[in-house]
């Protein structure tokens, strides 16, 4: 019997081949139990290998073939990498519970549609390994009583085999996968989408999977043809056509980062779909292009060192019998073939004796599949030979095995086909970096983009800060390439939420902004520096409910930078405090203007002039905002309800970084006491008891701006370092990284970098150290390319993010919609027209 068994194996029908596909028992977190075996399933999490440095590859790839040799020997191991489209259905469902303010759904639903237009895949990377057979006796009777689940599965078995895994997964989370246990809903899914049915998995609510809703799960029909299958839905139409192939074939060296790299890439392959190859000759065919999102399947075992040696052994036995053979037979010449094949079993049988290195036997599959039609299927199967034939692999149709292959690939199946694998180290497993691409933002959050590495997928970030972790955001890069729109989207995000926002518009360009909260139905206002909004920044009323103390103290200090420094020197300073602290004590509605008025009409002299020169820079526009007077019925145009709060103050001419006080102009002190206005109204609405529990933003574009001045260092400053007390989230947007490096205060606490084009080496270099990616020429260019799009074009919005988790990926930041874009574009032309239409009396800048 054993004899025929071999014969046909070596014909290509063995007993492994026809026998018939697993039988589920049961399926629960982290386990999937068949009739005869217990295998166990982890996720592994992606790693940001794209942007790493050589020595961190090296050191990572290192701890991966390190895993395998001390966690994995001796076990089988089935990996899986599958695809999945976002699901804007989920992201409908989860929009109650991110949003709460305007009209949120019809901003989540834009969000939603735009997914759908997108349409991307989301790689899922399954680790099984076996635990074992199951050793039920046959005719064994299952009852409560005898202490088993209601689902038919013995409870003390499940909770061994549960144990078991538990062991293993301790050491896998370690391990450069960061494994988690796989949840019953992903196995369910995983088992399902093998008949490639449309309709979810049915374990909703479920614990543990059996019975009749466990058979559902692979209740389908499958046609197999010679060079692929066809699936069939319930009605008995093809609902798929799949294709298994093989790689029967490999180079004797290959390079990481490079061809070794081959489950990496799987994301990397794309085709022209056939139905475009008529498309007229003028229209681009790049965009036409697609992902085919090929699937792999790896069956391998991760031989024990000593296994491995003898295994070694063997083959070095074979290879002194063929040169014993060649010398008898060849007059001495034992061949360079076979020569070679004796120096590399020396050399690999010295390696493992001496390193952390083993042998694995692996069977990889590569599975192709299309709901198009076979012509379809064909051009995607071309693609990937095509892909991995450029990388030295050979890859094809496994023909006349399509069934053995398909079912190989089952969760919880076998070995079919196994004159198809080979013998190699881990280190050439390892290089397959199959865990590797990219992966950036947090786990839940609104969708702001996709990445644009080698693995493809969607970015979340949330727009508030959560309280557990720093708050600072820097959106860092040269003008108009997306900078200022990626942090406007944020405030409507953080607005749509029900924060405060408040941006500072040092540039004038941040009027879509306002235009936008309003077109969803969000609380906003647009303060510009006008004397149309005269009082708008007066303090005493902006710091009212923070209590009329604050007033006591900033008002008079903000009066003194704008008092002429004759005056200043006569005491004027003495006659501000008087007059602030007798508006605020006898006047039930108290303001800056007032203020002013009662040191026109006051008695002495030095008071009188002084209050005489703040009238007349009060008729200024910079003067106005903050110590005009307001015209009549007009109410506060700021204020602590949630929306968003735009203050325009294009135009302002600070001083330069230690200019003397004596030195400044009019124009000079005026601008910086309005920015006093501004930043001190900031400082301690944020740090208001009473409004601890609203989450808050404040958005400051041209950062550099500020760091000029020592009012503005210290806003920064304060800002960044206290902010996840507050609940504040910090925004900031500049040009100049290296100026952001001079502010150690902030560069701590920042969550989250926001890098787009430089072009400058110094500032690349800056912001390569924010991003946290390895400095160097390769670092340089990868930063300045960021806006190169195909050919001359400008690619807006694209940047490289480094999250709270210090990890770093290419970003595509999203728009949901074209309107939306236009809104917030903030080209000067299209900032002008949305200034004009945001602005409440129609004035603009």
């Amino acid at each position: 019997m054993r004899v025929l068994e071999k014969i046909s194996t070596l014909l290509g029908v063995g007993g492994d081949r026809s026998a018939p596909p697993p039988k589920y028992a049961g399926i629960t977190d982290g386990l999937i139990l068949t009739e005869g075996e217990a295998w166990a399933w982890w996720t592994c999490e992606t790693s940001n290998s794209d942007l790493m440095s050589e020595a961190e590859r090296d050191a990572e790839q290192a701890r991966a073939e390190t895993a395998l040799t001390q966690v994995l020997a001796g076990l089988d191991v089935h990996l899986r990498v599958l695809w999945s489209p976002y699901s804007a259905d989920d992201y409908r469902d989860e929009a109650a519970e991110m949003y709460a303010a305007g009209a949120w759904e019809e901003w989540a639903e834009h969000r939603a549609e735009r997914l759908d237009q997108i349409a991307l895949p989301i790689r899922h990377v399954l680790l099984g390994v076996k635990l074992g057979a199951r050793r039920t006796p046959e005719g064994r009777r299952v009852t409560a009583a005898a202490g088993v689940s209601a689902s038919g599965v013995p409870a003390r078995e499940l909770a061994t085999w549960h144990a078991a895994a538990r062991r293993l997964g301790r050491r896998l989370e370690v391990s450069p996968w960061r494994c988690s246990m796989a949840t019953v809903e992903t196995l369910a899914w995983m088992i399902t989408r093998e008949q490639h049915r449309g309709v979810p998995a049915p374990v909703a609510g479920r614990s543990l999977v059996t019975g009749a809703t466990l058979a559902a799960l692979t209740a389908g029909r499958a046609l197999p043809y010679p060079d692929h299958l066809r699936l069939l839905d319930a009605s008995g139409e093809v609902a798929a056509w799949v294709a298994v192939l093989t790689m029967p074939t490999w180079p004797e060296r290959m390079a990481t980062p490079g061809p070794g790299e081959w489950l990496r890439t799987l994301a990397e392959v794309s085709y022209l779909p056939p139905d475009d190859e008529h498309q007229e000759h003028e229209v681009e065919a790049a965009p036409l292009v697609v992902p085919v999102s090929p699937e792999a399947s790896v069956r391998l075992r991760v031989l024990p060192k000593r296994a491995a040696i003898a295994r070694t052994d063997e083959t070095a036995k074979l290879v002194r019998e063929q040169q014993r053979s060649a010398a008898t037979h060849s007059i001495g010449d034992a061949g360079r073939l076979i020569t070679d094949a004796g120096e590399v079993t020396a050399q690999l049988r010295a390696d493992l004796e001496r390193e952390e290195l083993t042998l694995v036997e692996d069977h990889p599959r590569l599975v192709v599949t299309s709901t198009a039609g076979l012509e379809d299927l064909r051009a995607r199967v071309d693609a990937v030979t095509a892909h991995y034939g450029d990388l030295g692999i050979t890859v094809q149709v496994g023909t006349d095995e399509q069934r053995s292959l398909w079912l190989e690939s089952w969760a919880g199946d076998r070995v079919r086909v196994p004159d198809l694998g080979h013998v190699r180290d881990t280190t050439a497993v390892a290089g397959a970096w199959w865990w590797g691409g990219a992966r950036v933002g947090a786990d839940t959050g609104p969708v702001i983009g996709y990445l644009t590495g080698s693995t493809p997928g969607v970015v979340r970030l949330p727009p508030v800060a959560d309280g557990r972790d720093a708050t600072t955001v820097a959106y860092i890069g040269r003008s108009g390439r997306g900078k200022t729109t990626a942090q406007m989207i944020m405030a409507l995000e953080a607005a749509h939420h029900g924060s405060w926002v408040l941006a500072l518009d040092f540039k004038g360009d941040l009027g879509g902004l306002t235009t936008a909260a309003q077109r969803y139905g969000l609380p906003s206002r647009l303060v510009q520096m006008t004397r149309a909004h005269a009082g708008a920044a007066d303090l005493i009323p902006l710091l009212a409910e923070a209590g009329r103390d604050a007033a006591r103290a900033e008002v008079p200090a903000q009066l003194s930078l704008v008092t002429p420094a004759h005056l200043r020197a006569a005491g004027a300073e003495v006659a501000l405090q008087a007059a602030v602290n007798a508006v605020i004590g006898s006047s039930p509605t108290p303001a800056t203007w007032q203020v002013v008025q009662h040191l026109r009409d006051a008695s002495d002299p030095v008071a009188r002039a002084t209050g005489e020169a703040l009238f007349e820079l009060s008729q200024t526009p910079h003067g106005s905002l903050f110590m005009g007077r307001p015209q009549p019925g007009a109410g506060p145009a700021l204020t602590t309800q949630p929306g968003v709060w735009t203050v325009q103050l294009p135009g302002l001419s600070l001083p330069g970084v230690g200019e003397e006080r004596e030195r400044w102009t009019s124009v000079q002190a005026l601008s910086v006491a309005v920015m006093h206005s501004v930043l001190a109204y900031g400082v301690t609405t944020a740090g208001r008891p009473d409004l601890r529990t609203l989450h808050k933003m404040i958005m400051v574009p041209e950062v550099h701006v500020l760091t000029g001045t020592a009012q503005g260092r210290h806003f920064l400053d304060y800002i960044a370092r206290v902010g996840r007390a507050l609940g504040v989230r910090f925004a900031l947007d500049t040009q100049d990284p290296t100026g952001i490096l001079m502010l150690p205060g902030v560069v701590e606490q920042l969550a989250v970098v926001v890098g787009f084009q430089l072009t400058s080496p110094p500032q690349q270099d800056a912001l390569a150290e924010l991003l946290g990616l390895p400095p160097g020429p390769a670092t340089r260019e990868r930063i300045r390319s960021l806006a190169i799009g195909h050919g001359d074009a400008i690619r807006y919005g694209h940047s490289i993010i480094r999250d709270s988790r210090f990890g770093s990926a290419a970003v595509q930041w999203d728009v949901p919609t074209a309107e939306l874009l236009d809104v917030l574009d903030t080209a000067p032309r299209a900032a002008d027209e949305a200034t004009a239409e945001a602005a409440p009396d129609g004035v603009p800048v």
